[in-house]
């Protein structure tokens, strides 16, 4: 099944980079374009090759990603960040706990936590939950030339928590990933987003690409430019100034709920890349205000969880749901708006 053997993309990931090279400039450095510094550092790197990878986001200045004539000066700190990690990178076991709902010989199904990085990648290369799976089980199977992702078959953002499945062997592997490969996965995530959704259901429809005006953000994008993406919400209840919606994915596409959200107007609450941790709307009181700090301070992460997941078992080919409460600190923020919005209407 080579070609399921894709990157595995999944619709709140966050990008994973990994730090290839590291250089500061010395005291007394002229301005340069980092291509052409570059060039004096890495061997047989062509200027092409660099200036290619700078246009693609791999080339960051101070924790920033630079074009190619960004001229390196004193004391700047030039990486090259890539996608994949360097040969000698190996994953380190890790004894974290994880939280496992369901376990046989060919799978489990991880609730993963806000705040869990799924796999290694730019600037996280412990802690995450490929060293804890790496620690409890031994010989997951990987996809191919993915081999820091031993039982991924889909991934979560660090800051969305929610229900993941791991293969436990090969066939698994291929298994399930086809399954996410032709769309006949069942995912569904309960969101808090700002402002009252007009419509009680809907669909968002838009190609979803790299912002071409922001590197660290994804964005909507004219066809033919990035990946065709689809998102089903419906409204489950609304608090005036906030209104929490469930979102079924047909595609899966990096912070694909995030962006389509964003993209009607309704940015995900207390999203901090996606300008959710503003009052986006709301009054000017200062009473307000504080109530919106404090929800930010009981929920300090977007409020996305992946509460459904259903798929076919791969050897029983029994048909398999599973649902996972929402966790604490999403519960806790949704109380408080709803106190909030009866209090607005008993006044």
């Amino acid at each position: 099944m080579q070609e399921f053997h894709e990157r595995p993309e999944e619709d709140e990931d966050e990008e994973e980079l990994y730090e290839h090279y590291r250089f500061r400039a010395e005291k007394g450095q002229k301005p340069l374009r980092v291509d052409k510094y570059l060039m004096n550092f890495i061997e047989n790197a062509s200027r092409n090759k660099i200036q290619q990878a700078a246009k693609a986001g791999n080339i960051w200045v101070n924790e920033e990603p630079v074009k190619q004539n960004y001229k390196v000066k004193t004391n700047d700190i030039v990486k090259v960040v890539l996608s994949y990690p360097p040969k000698e990178n190996q994953i380190i076991p890790q004894n974290i706990p994880v939280n496992i709902m369901y376990e046989d010989e060919s799978l489990l199904l991880v609730n993963k936590e806000a705040g869990m990085v799924v796999h290694p990648g730019h600037g996280n290369y412990s802690g995450t939950l490929v060293n804890a799976l790496k620690y409890h089980f031994d010989h997951l199977p990987s996809i191919q030339s993915e081999l820091e992702r031993p039982g991924l078959v889909h991934r979560l953002d660090k800051d969305t928590s929610g229900l993941l499945v791991i293969a436990k062997t090969e066939y698994a592997m291929d298994y399930l990933a086809k399954q996410f490969f032709e769309r006949t996965t069942r995912r569904k995530y309960i969101a808090l987003v700002w402002g009252n959704v007009e419509s009680d259901e809907g669909t968002v429809k838009g190609n979803i690409g790299r912002n071409p005006s922001n590197r660290m953000q994804m964005a909507v994008l004219e066809e033919p430019e990035g990946k065709h993406a689809i998102t089903h919400y419906k409204v489950l209840e609304r608090f005036g100034y906030v209104t929490l919606v469930e979102c079924r994915l047909e595609t899966g596409r990096t912070h694909q709920i995030r962006v389509h959200m964003k993209h009607i107007g309704h940015t995900l609450f207390n999203d901090e890349r996606y300008g959710g941790n503003q009052i986006l709307k709301g009054t000017t009181f200062n009473k307000y205000k504080q109530f919106v700090q404090n929800c930010f301070e009981t929920c300090p992460r977007q409020a996305l969880h992946a509460k459904t997941l259903g798929f076919q078992h791969p050897v029983t080919k029994e048909e398999m749901k599973f649902n996972s409460e929402i966790p604490s600190d999403m519960q806790n923020l949704i109380e408080k708006w709803r106190g909030y919005a009866q209090s607005a209407i008993e006044a």
